[in-house]
């Protein structure tokens, strides 16, 4: 993003994640990634992610995402970005797809905005009648990283990735409350950073199983931002959001089932 933009770029969202292959211990990650298209101040970034069995040779696609990046204003003007040279057929078919995929994004923001004004209406409630339905209380995992420099990149912003990693790792404690045995990460939803965050910020990181789908269990993670004032103010900084999808297998490879959930 900064090569094409040549000035300082910062992570606006991801759009949704689909992980095909799980990657392990001995095998060669290969990350690919290129500028498909700009929109003025903002450029979206194609990125394929394979894995390669240094055994077998056999290489498979881990996931291609599509991320948002957002160049940082010079002074207090907005940087036009340049247009993309496009040289292959391929990155002609990834330019027109990109503004479709940018109305989805955009489309996204409202959906969320939305839902969340509805469901704060007075008078929404919620039954679960189901037997041996398991409180979702149970599942509420807290977690509180502090920002080192090993964090962030050099503007001092918090690695977009970082706070992924951290955000799966609740995630998961969430899901594994629900099922004997290690979830598996199957896909990231509506990621967005709504903020950022800075080295020594302190960041809180609260996961809740939504609901569960048979084979399959959202969990629902709220990251919160406070630097030193805030802290002690108890004033946080909402900076992200996500919905992360996990499975879980048994030791004969068989998906389990999760049980029914009751809010």
């Amino acid at each position: 993003a900064e090569k094409h933009a040549g000035v300082s770029c910062v992570t606006a969202s991801m759009d949704d994640i689909q992980f095909e292959e799980a990657a392990r211990v001995g095998q060669i990650i290969a990350i690919r990634t290129k500028v498909n298209r700009a929109f003025k101040t903002s450029m979206e970034v194609g990125i394929k992610v394979t894995v390669q069995d240094v055994l077998t040779n056999a290489e498979k696609i881990v996931s291609v995402a599509y991320a948002t990046y957002v160049a940082k204003p010079v002074g207090g003007g907005k940087v036009e970005l340049k247009p993309v040279q496009l040289v292959s057929a391929e990155d002609h078919l990834e330019h027109s797809l990109a503004i479709e995929r940018r109305r989805i994004r955009l489309g996204y923001v409202q959906v969320f905005q939305k839902l969340m004004q509805e469901s704060n209406k007075e008078g929404d409630s919620y039954t679960c009648e189901e037997q041996d339905a398991v409180s979702t209380e149970h599942t509420h995992v807290q977690s509180t990283e502090l920002v080192l420099p090993t964090h962030a990149n050099h503007h001092g912003n918090t690695f977009g990735g970082q706070i992924m990693a951290w955000m799966q790792t609740v995630a998961s404690i969430s899901a594994s409350r629900l099922c004997r045995s290690h979830p598996i990460l199957k896909a990231v939803k509506m990621f967005k950073f709504w903020g950022p965050s800075f080295v020594g910020d302190r960041l809180v990181f609260n996961a809740i199983v939504n609901n569960t789908f048979h084979n399959s269990v959202e969990v629902g993670v709220r990251v919160e931002a406070y630097n030193c004032e805030e802290w002690i103010q108890d004033q946080p900084r909402h900076i992200n959001s996500a919905f992360l999808i996990f499975n879980a297998l048994s030791d004969q490879g068989e998906l389990l089932t999760f049980p029914r959930v009751k809010p």
